[in-house]
């Protein structure tokens, strides 16, 4: 007998009776967010990016890749071709977390779990210790209106030691396997999930009974999250599942059940690995919906799916065209590639036409939104959907979606986004504007703080970035780093310094 056998909770069916029509007494939707690490827009056989008419294109990454049930998805809702988040996991989850953009909640990197990694010219005051147990947080608000919240994955919200470290001190009543950790120890239950073999200091915690089995670890967080599900409906407690997949995140371990998908002749040994990990978490999305649809709670459900930065794909140059292709760069870089990410907003049940549904959000079915929105806004649009209040002295930086879920265009929301990275990484201390359909990237160079460097594209003529506007359109430049620098002022940013000490503001050109 296979371990999940002895860990089945109570019979679908006896639970589903006993649920009985929940759809109709429940007043307030199920929300669920499934977030995928290091899952850029490419990574996928769902068509995301469109061409002039609006209709989706086909690239060659969309036929290596298999995610039928993201398809399925796509089919009962709506698609975003441009939605972005950060370049880094941290600080989308805190965006994610907090409604606010990173230069305003000034975790600006990747948090390291054992120390201070704010690289040598970032800001010292960086906020490396992430969220803590006095922020205004989106589990402790939809707590407050009466939902049961549940953490399962990856955190990275804190460090060891810190407030954040644990989901638990954040609002969330249940987590299962996050901690300070940005990454698994190993994807394999005969590892333990790092505690036996492989990383031991990114262990995986709170899966002990799946050591020593052949349970990989994204089924092991699937089948938690589908026990909760059940306890919640049980308690008939519209509930928040934030379910954090650790994939597709390195190390590239290949999910022995999908291996045969993906011929090595055809991309290497780690592409490979990579595109079964994806594949894994496809089938664990199916499997809540169908876990969802076996309770009678789907058509009360609201599955949000996106990924929290630009693929890491191992294929080809970080900078170059192509882990995201067509799209330019991967997760940590300041093009599009490195920001932009999958997302689908849909009902779980195929029937869009419940009252609750039509009466909360009514949303599309297989419909793309062409107009921008970012990770900033999940926050300010789960709230408005649950019922739940934002107190007043907190800050939103995002926009509710429901205007845009409903296939039509938002003409409140600003057509810009801002992205901060005073460190270094793949691309180094830098800020990504983007107004319109123009973009700017303006690099601070520290050693040279008195000759920073822009790049500009036009994304509307040029959606690859290939070519560089910044010396031809002096003018548009400048008014972009003004732009920017007015944003960033408006959410109290922190700066790169040089090697005095002194902190560089953007220097229009």
């Amino acid at each position: 007998m296979k371990i999940k056998d002895y860990l089945k909770p109570l019979p679908v069916a006896l639970l589903a009776a006993a649920c009985g029509g929940q759809d109709e007494a429940q007043e307030r939707p199920n929300i669920i967010v499934f977030l995928v690490d290091d899952m850029g827009v490419m990574d996928t056989q769902v068509p995301f990016l469109i061409d002039s008419a609006g209709r989706p294109v086909r690239h060659p990454l969309n036929r290596w890749y298999r995610t039928p049930n993201m398809e399925r998805l796509a089919e009962r809702g709506v698609r975003f071709p441009t939605f972005y988040a950060q370049s880094v996991s941290s600080p989308t989850r805190a965006c994610l977390m907090t409604g606010q953009n990173a230069a305003r909640h000034r975790t600006t990197n990747w948090i390291n779990s054992e120390s201070n990694n704010r690289t040598d010219y970032g800001p010292p005051e960086w906020n490396w210790q992430g969220i803590r147990r006095d922020s205004v947080t989106l589990p402790k608000l939809l707590s407050a209106a009466g939902y049961k919240t549940i953490h399962v994955g990856k955190a990275h919200f804190g460090p060891i030691g810190s407030e954040g470290e644990f989901p638990q001190n954040i609002g969330f009543d249940v987590n299962i396997a996050g901690s300070s950790i940005g990454q698994p120890g190993s994807y394999y239950g005969e590892n333990g999930y790092g505690a036996l073999g492989g990383n031991r200091s990114r262990a995986v915690p709170g899966l002990e009974k799946y050591h020593s089995t052949p349970t990989f670890l994204t089924d092991a967080l699937t089948q938690e999250a589908n026990a909760e599900i059940t306890k919640a409906a049980a308690e008939r407690r519209p509930f928040f599942l934030y379910m954090a997949h650790y994939a597709v995140h390195s190390p590239f371990e290949a999910d022995p059940r999908f291996l045969g998908n993906y011929p090595e002749s055809e991309k290497s040994a780690a592409a490979s690995a990579f595109a079964t990990l994806i594949e894994g978490m496809d089938k664990s999305l199916g499997d809540i919906m169908d876990h969802l649809e076996e309770l009678n709670i789907a058509q009360n459900t609201l599955i949000i799916f996106l990924g929290d930065n630009g693929s890491d794909a191992p294929l080809g140059d970080e900078n170059g065209h192509y882990s995201s292709a067509p799209l330019r760069g991967k997760k940590g870089t300041a093009y599009e590639g490195g920001m932009r990410v999958p997302f689908i907003a849909a009902w779980s049940h195929p029937d869009s036409t419940s009252a609750l549904q039509q009466r909360i959000a009514p949303i599309r079915p297989n419909t793309i939104q062409p107009q921008m929105a970012t990770v900033l806004d999940i926050f300010p649009t789960l709230l408005a959907i649950a019922g739940a209040a934002n107190p007043e002295d907190h800050v939103i930086d995002g926009f509710d979606l429901r205007t845009q879920l409903s296939g039509r265009h938002d003409t409140v929301r600003h057509e810009s986004f801002l992205m901060h990275f005073p460190h270094a990484h793949r691309g180094s201390y830098f800020t990504t504007y983007r107004n319109g359909d123009h973009k700017l990237i303006y690099h601070y160079n520290p050693e040279t703080p008195t000759r920073p460097h822009l790049e500009l594209y036009n994304l509307a003529d040029d959606p690859h970035e290939t070519t560089d506007l910044a010396l031809a359109d002096p003018t548009r430049a400048r008014v972009l780093v003004l732009q920017m620098a007015s944003a960033l002022e408006d959410q109290h940013a922190l700066y790169p310094q040089d090697s005095l000490g002194n902190s560089l503001k953007p220097l229009a050109p």
